[in-house]
């Protein structure tokens, strides 16, 4: 069984920087069939990946909403994901969440956040002046 923990979201202000944290117990971090992702959503909107990272071999994947500001990394001795975002915009605002996903054979960017195993409750990250 797989439990993640979100930590780190806050209120900051435009051009403000925060790092994410999300603690996985029970995910193998050396599993090379394996992910972890974060995804952020608003109200009323659709989730929206953000970056996924194959923990074992630390190859991430950045999608549009990363926009260059954002790095995923994985401290694999420390069972623990984190999402650093600098320069920071409002429309980053979001509830963050970060998802591991077992593909298989399959690749993790193939998999529809639908289709991810296991979800945290989230972080809420608000950027506002």
């Amino acid at each position: 069984q797989v439990q993640l923990v979100e930590s780190g979201g806050g209120s900051v202000q435009p051009g403000g920087s925060l790092t994410l944290s999300c603690a996985a117990s029970g995910f193998p971090f050396t599993s090379r069939n394996a992910c972890m992702v974060w995804v952020r959503q608003t109200p009323g909107q659709e989730r929206e990946r953000v970056a996924l990272i194959y923990t074992a071999i630390g190859s991430a994947y950045y999608y549009a909403s990363a926009q260059g500001r954002i790095t995923i990394s994985s401290d694999n001795a420390k069972n623990t994901l984190y999402l650093q975002m600098n320069s920071l915009k409002p429309e980053d605002t979001a509830m963050y969440y970060c998802a591991a996903v077992f593909a298989g054979t399959s690749s993790c960017l193939l998999v529809d956040p639908s289709d991810y195993n296991y979800w945290g409750q989230g972080t809420q990250v608000t950027v506002s002046s």
